[in-house]
């Protein structure tokens, strides 16, 4: 302490000024995001974590679910809600689009077009997280790692796309169930 008031107070200052940036950009860089605005408190009034799952494939895991709901509502299909998928493999964006599309058939659900998917999911690698909002029953933003990638828009495409997950017809009721918070 006794060198540091020695030291000329212009030297001080710039040492001081040095510290601040240093401290700055390491806070920056050490917090989720940078210091961007998280989607979910964004797009979703107040949102909280009502129930989470893991969904597998054969009993491999592939990704882990949350859902999250204004105030920490029970889950109801006229409310707006986010869905956070956070994946446990590797995965392309092939994949991820045509089993999209094949579920959405297989429950009978409007599809978006391939094209339309494509701008939405691109390829997946462990630790990368998609997160579906709904605005309204006809819009839902997708967001992979807090950079959003498309917005879906088309009649009923919320109930259409997050039946996948929590519709009556999933291929994991006990999945959909935890995801829910039931």
């Amino acid at each position: 302490m006794a060198l540091w008031n020695k030291t000329r107070p212009s030297l001080r200052l710039r040492l001081n000024r040095r510290l601040w940036r240093a401290g700055l950009l390491s806070l920056t860089l050490l917090a989720p995001g940078g210091l961007a605005a998280d989607p979910l408190s964004s797009e979703l009034q107040d949102p909280k974590q009502i129930g989470s799952g893991t969904f597998r494939f054969l009993g491999l895991p592939l990704y882990d679910a949350k859902l999250y709901t204004p105030g920490g509502a029970a889950f109801n299909w006229s409310e707006d809600f986010g869905l956070k998928l956070t994946y446990r493999k590797n995965l392309k964006q092939k994949a991820l689009v045509e089993s999209t599309l094949e579920e959405m058939a297989r429950q009978g659900n409007p599809q978006p077009t391939q094209a339309q998917l494509e701008k939405c999911f691109q390829a997946v690698s462990k630790g990368d997280s998609y997160l579906a909002i709904s605005e309204g029953p006809n819009k839902v933003g997708f967001w992979r790692n807090g950079t959003q990638t498309c917005t879906l828009a088309s009649n009923d495409i919320k109930k259409s796309f997050m039946s996948i997950f929590l519709g009556d017809n999933t291929r994991s009721a006990s999945f959909t169930q935890s995801l829910k918070g039931q």
